[in-house]
């Protein structure tokens, strides 16, 4: 079920109903788990029962860690149990893939069958949550959750279920255990989130979609200035689409009195590439830097051994993106950004360079590594980039009405970066603001809901 369909505006407007009849926490509890999973399994009916399948083991084993005292064995089977679901689903394809391509390269011509394995929405997402939850009581920050409707409340709640944000434990468990009905202000601050988010969905990644998949789709038939342009385009549209379902999830959240933690925080005014990701996809940037750089040593074992932590853990990211080699090359090379920042950071000329400067380079740097994320493949990638330097000029054929469009959002975000538009955050600016950009929709959108991105993932 998409956010921005009437299907999904009947299905809030009949929950939220009863959730505001109901007067009990218990039963507003038992309400919204229902509710996550016949959203879930609006997707698929089958979704449902890997996500029960998560939710009953890591519930079990997290008893069984508290009650036998063998923690470390439960932990293990924990994280065995979630990977191997997430494998299984995800990568099994694609380890087949490179296993016959390796047997190929040897000669052998025999060729396992390639699995027809439907990729369930969002279950990167909740198999983090949950195994970030168990990692957490393994190491005694947060208390076992011994009631088995919050605990799979905590896994499914269904605004974050499809992509996110991935909640952790300490900080949405205590909301659901002294749940109130939320008030008039959650409401109204819940729905001016969402309906920002929708207009970021349909208003702008959307429109930037249109020119970014027509480059995308046959790179060779247009020169170095569309080129360019069409990275650019993916750029605006990845950080629209995303940040969109991210604002439409917290804004649903809100309207029932829960806040999620926020996961954009202006990315592109970034002025390094670590400082890029605290402020990209923030709940999966805290998840990795917690649950594997930090585990890995962290910074606490020399330089050379910190570099090595960092390319790990920003491989490891890419490949959590999806089971291809190109996303595999666009974490190595955004964890070679990273640890070479962090050398070239130390020297006194990066230091003094005036911050709007390395802001624009990092961002010239963030559009080119889009550029992997977005392609089909690492070669194509790289073609797509050789077609950069190496097409001759022709007038681009991208709208001046987009290209203007980007040129505002980057000014948008500088404006905001230096809180040159605190203004808009008075209620009165929210609600016209609101009001704009429902109207926009309601007459400019397409009555086809696109995907969004990182369901995919």
């Amino acid at each position: 079920m998409l956010f921005q369909t009437w299907t999904f505006l009947l299905f809030f407007t009949v929950l939220y109903l009863l959730f505001r009849s109901i007067k009990n926490s218990t039963g507003r509890q038992y309400l919204i788990l229902a509710a996550s999973f016949i959203f879930y399994g609006w997707f698929n009916p089958l979704y449902p029962l890997l996500l029960l399948w998560i939710i009953a083991a890591d519930y079990i084993f997290l008893m069984l860690m508290e009650k036998t005292g063998r923690k470390k064995l439960f932990l293990l089977l924990s994280i065995i149990n979630s990977l191997m679901l997430l494998s299984s689903f995800k990568y099994a394809g694609f380890i087949i893939s490179n296993i016959n391509e390796l047997f190929a390269l040897t000669g052998n011509t025999y060729r396992f069958p390639q699995p027809d394995i439907l990729l369930p929405v969002g279950i990167s997402f909740f198999i983090f949550i949950s195994m970030g939850y168990v990692i957490d009581c393994y190491f005694g920050k947060v208390e076992r959750e011994k009631n088995f409707g919050r605990h799979a409340l905590f896994v499914s709640f269904f605004p974050q279920l499809s992509a996110g944000p991935i909640a952790r434990a300490s900080g949405l468990i205590p909301q659901l255990r002294d749940w109130n009905r939320g008030t008039g202000s959650d409401l109204a601050e819940g729905a001016y989130i969402f309906i920002r988010g929708l207009f970021k969905k349909i208003a702008l990644a959307d429109f930037f979609a249109l020119y970014a998949d027509k480059i995308f789709g046959n790179p060779a038939q247009f020169g170095s200035a569309d080129l360019i342009l069409g990275a650019l385009a993916f750029t605006w549209q990845i950080y629209f689409d995303f940040s969109g379902y991210t604002d439409m999830a917290r804004g649903i959240a809100r309207c029932f009195g829960i806040e999620l933690m926020e996961n954009f925080r202006l990315p592109y005014m970034a002025a390094s590439t670590g400082d890029f990701w605290g402020r990209w996809h923030i709940s999966l940037s805290s998840w990795f830097r917690d649950y594997l750089y930090i585990p890995l040593g962290g910074n606490r074992k020399g330089k050379l051994t910190e570099s090595r932590n960092t390319v790990i853990t920003m491989l490891l990211s890419g490949l959590w993106h999806g089971a291809s080699w190109n996303f595999v090359l666009w974490g190595f090379i955004h964890g070679m950004l990273h640890a070479t920042g962090k050398v070239i950071g130390r020297f006194r000329i990066i230091q003094v360079t005036p911050v709007f400067i390395r802001r624009i380079a990092v961002f010239i740097l963030i559009v080119f590594t889009w550029i992997f994320f977005r392609a089909e493949s690492g070669a194509d990638a790289f073609s797509y980039i050789a077609g950069i330097f190496s097409s001759g000029y022709s007038a681009p054929s991208m709208p001046v009405l987009m290209l203007f469009v980007m040129v505002i959002c980057y000014l948008y975000g500088w404006l905001k970066e230096y809180r040159s538009l605190n203004f808009m955050e008075k209620p009165a600016v929210k609600s016209i603001a609101s009001i704009i950009m429902l109207a926009w929709i309601l007459i400019f959108a397409s009555s086809d809901a696109s995907d969004f991105i990182y369901f995919q993932f």
